[in-house]
Parts: C-alpha cells; sequence; structure tokens
C-alpha cells in the first residue's frame, strides 16, 4: 500500500504562471541584450536570467500565499489581492504577519474550528477538557487545575 501524497499548498496554476513568467521575461531580456553591438559581460550573463528568476518566484510566492490562506480558511482571495497589487512584496510580508493560525479538526465530526476551542461548534464535541470547578480550559495530560488547583486526572 503506497503512502498518500501530501498536496501542495501552491496551486498547479501558479507554477505553470511562473514558468511562462520566467520564459517571457527570459527571451525578452534575450533579445534586449543581444541588440547591443557588445554588452559588458556580467550584464549579459546576470540579467537575463536573474530578473526572470526574482520574477517567477514573486508569482509562486503569491501563489503560496493563495494556497495557505485558502488552507487556513482565511479570506484568500482578499489576500492574494493584497499580495499582488501591494508594492514591493508589503501585501506578502503583511500576510506573513497577520495570517491566522492553522485550524484544528474536530476527531468527531472533522470540521474545521480555532485552537483552543472547547466544544466543536458543529456537533458540540468535547475537544478540549474543561475544570470541574471553575471551567478553565485544561491541556491534556494535566492532572490538576493550573487555576485553581483542584486535582482533575490521576497520577
Amino acid at each position: 500500500m503506497m503512502p498518500q501524497s501530501r498536496k501542495s499548498v501552491i496551486p498547479i496554476a501558479a507554477w505553470v504562471i511562473a514558468g511562462l513568467v520566467f520564459l517571457l521575461l527570459f527571451m525578452m531580456m534575450n533579445w534586449f541584450f543581444f541588440q547591443e553591438a557588445h554588452p559588458p559581460f556580467p550584464w549579459n550573463v546576470v540579467l537575463p536570467a536573474f530578473v526572470p528568476l526574482i520574477a517567477g518566484a514573486y508569482v509562486v510566492l503569491i501563489g503560496y500565499v493563495y494556497g495557505d490562506a485558502r488552507r487556513r480558511n482565511m479570506r484568500y482571495v482578499m489576500w492574494t489581492m493584497l499580495a499582488i497589487f501591494v508594492p514591493n512584496a508589503i501585501g506578502i510580508i503583511l500576510y506573513f504577519i497577520l495570517r491566522d493560525p492553522m485550524p484544528v479538526y474536530c476527531s468527531r465530526c472533522g470540521a474545521a474550528m480555532r485552537n483552543g476551542f472547547a466544544f466543536c461548534p458543529a456537533c458540540g464535541n468535547n475537544v478540549l477538557p474543561a475544570c470541574p470547578s471553575c471551567g478553565k480550559l485544561l491541556q491534556p495530560g494535566w492532572t490538576h487545575c493550573a487555576w485553581c488547583g483542584v486535582q482533575v486526572g490521576t497520577k
């Protein structure tokens, strides 16, 4: 039995668009630099490959923002537009600063929910136990409540 492959966060379309952007810019840069009679050596080698590589990497990064925001149940279209239209990659930087944590999934129904919820909002399953005395959330493995000291488990 073969193990399941993990689905990539970056969509295939982002890889295809990045490849097309790289190819198009590479051809345009080479055409531009070979129009001159004798271009300087570093320019005719480094720039026709470096600039398209950076542009392709930028497209892949935008694809990552799209896929990751969608995976985290965020407004992925809004974040993708911010990553595209806010200049100097500030939109991408803002995404990495402000993104939501990864959702956790209910063991009973599989619904996505935020980390730290005591009960599943879809089916009401008890995800994290609560202290019987004060009602605060308890972490798995605790034998005593950290807030009131009541014994909640066996040693």
